[in-house]
């Protein structure tokens, strides 16, 4: 039985120069009695525009623990379902199985937690005619292990966040706010 309640995690990583396949995944992990459990069985249902599903890495493969993705941007096209519901969801199924395969998830408790993502894909990867799917899987695969490596630690720490809180600045306040 896990003592997971309610963790959360989130990572950015940036895509190759001249793609947008950046990834900025926000995990929930926690109980399937708790209220991640909750959470998760109440997104069952479809809303239009922000498709929701169980990640799989393939066809009759849904990952362990099991997880719910959904996305950030809101969904125009049966294009960007596309590349949601490949490459994107088989990179964060990738990473899930490997997080397990790493002790990052303890595999005893796979079965006592779930998770939710919440995914950005960015609208305009659909109508790029130079998209790499290779550097979309990278950044996905890449920010989702981190962010659930985050959660899993509790990372960063109330204590990390007070110490670099007049370094470390939002990207977009560059050149708005000095510190």
């Amino acid at each position: 039985m896990s003592d997971i309640w309610f963790k959360t995690g989130e990572a950015t990583v940036f895509a190759a120069e001249g793609q947008v396949t950046d990834a900025m995944p926000e995990v929930l992990i926690g109980s399937v009695k708790g209220p991640a459990g909750h959470a998760f069985a109440s997104m069952m249902g479809q809303v239009q525009g922000h498709t929701r599903m169980f990640v799989v890495r393939d066809c009759n493969q849904m990952v362990r623990p099991a997880t719910m993705m959904t996305t950030k941007a809101t969904i125009h096209s049966a294009e960007y379902v596309e590349l949601l519901g490949g490459v994107v969801q088989a990179a964060i199924g990738d990473a899930i199985v490997d997080c397990v395969a790493e002790h990052v998830i303890p595999a005893a408790i796979v079965e006592d937690i779930c998770m939710i993502i919440m995914v950005w894909l960015d609208p305009r990867c659909p109508d790029d005619p130079n998209l790499d799917k290779k550097d979309l899987y990278r950044t996905n695969y890449e920010a989702t292990k981190l962010a659930i490596a985050r959660a899993m630690q509790d990372k960063p720490t109330v204590e990390e966040l007070i110490a670099n809180r007049k370094t470390i600045k939002h990207y977009a306040l560059d050149g708005i706010i000095d510190y």
